[in-house]
């Protein structure tokens, strides 16, 4: 349960100072008429002030620390297993292929609870984009510039979701979600339990906050940065639907972003996504590590 508890702490940490950033990844991928990340933050503080940059966070907050429990919980407890089944010993360090695994189960799981709170993240962050640029075909009308937001909030989100595309809706994008988490996961316990162990002295019982803030950014930053291109997917398929639905899939996607806008269009906020992914990761872990630290009392805290 330690686990549990300690990535539900390491979750909301990570959402608060992570999620300005986030706005920003989402409305370059998804959006329209931003030429740079730059371009697109000064956009959105003139238009929105600062409190745009926090857009749809209420449910991320809610929603991803329940999100970040499950995920560390099962890598935890699934390295533990396996390490105890092979080695007999639940305290062994176990090896790469213990750690691939059990990044690969959680990234499997992640998008079970996952999907459906980015889907209405996402949507909650998109709809103060101009209803004209979420369909590019639409000839507006006078009156329909000041189109309201299509969603009050995250509950009137979901529910409008499901009254629509039924249950199913709420999992558009899960398959592009599986294929950026899968090895994205993978590409984020693995670096950060080799960059941890490489940076902590042998004789050194206990990772310090240093150790974990440097080993879980870097980490962090590789994770998000190599997974920017299916994230773009992903983001396209989950904010298509706000106004108009243009993606039949996964593939559909692909090609038609591929067809419009070339090559570069799956490196869309390949910047922000590895800027943010080191402060919002160092917070991650260190929040995650931290709170197992003091749930166990004197017990050793491992580097996972």
């Amino acid at each position: 349960m330690e686990d549990f508890v300690a990535g539900w702490i390491g979750g909301a940490t990570s959402v608060i100072v992570g999620h300005p950033m986030d706005t920003v990844k989402t409305r370059l991928q998804a959006g329209t008429g931003y030429r740079n990340t730059l371009n697109c933050i000064f956009t959105m503080f003139k238009k929105e002030g600062v409190t745009g940059f926090f857009k749809g966070m209420s449910f991320p907050l809610a929603s991803i620390a329940v999100y970040s429990s499950v995920v560390f919980g099962v890598f935890s407890n699934t390295q533990k297993f396996l390490i105890q089944y092979r080695y007999g010993d639940s305290n062994d360090s176990g090896t790469l292929s213990d750690l691939l695994l059990a990044s690969t189960v959680s990234g499997v799981i992640s998008v079970g609870l996952g999907s459906p709170v980015d889907l209405i993240k996402i949507r909650l962050q998109m709809q103060t984009e101009p209803f004209l640029k979420a369909n590019l075909h639409w000839k507006p009308r006078p009156k329909d510039l000041c189109h309201p937001p299509m969603y009050r909030g995250p509950v009137h989100c979901m529910t409008s979701i499901i009254r629509k595309e039924g249950l199913v809706g709420l999992y558009r994008g899960a398959s592009a979600m599986l294929l950026r988490d899968v090895p994205g996961y993978c590409l984020y316990f693995i670096p950060y339990a080799i960059i941890n162990k490489w940076i902590t002295p042998d004789d050194v019982r206990t990772s310090s906050p240093y150790s974990v803030c440097l080993s879980g950014g870097i980490a962090g930053a590789i994770s998000w940065g190599t997974a920017t291109p299916m994230d773009v997917i992903k983001s396209r398929l989950q904010a298509d639907g706000v106004y108009s639905n243009k993606y039949k899939g996964v593939m559909d996607c692909i090609c038609q972003s591929y067809e419009k806008e070339g090559f570069k269009v799956f490196f869309k906020g390949l910047t922000v996504n590895t800027i943010r992914g080191f402060p919002m990761s160092a917070a991650m872990f260190l929040g995650y590590e931290l709170t197992l630290e003091i749930l166990k009392g004197d017990e050793t805290v491992t580097s996972h």
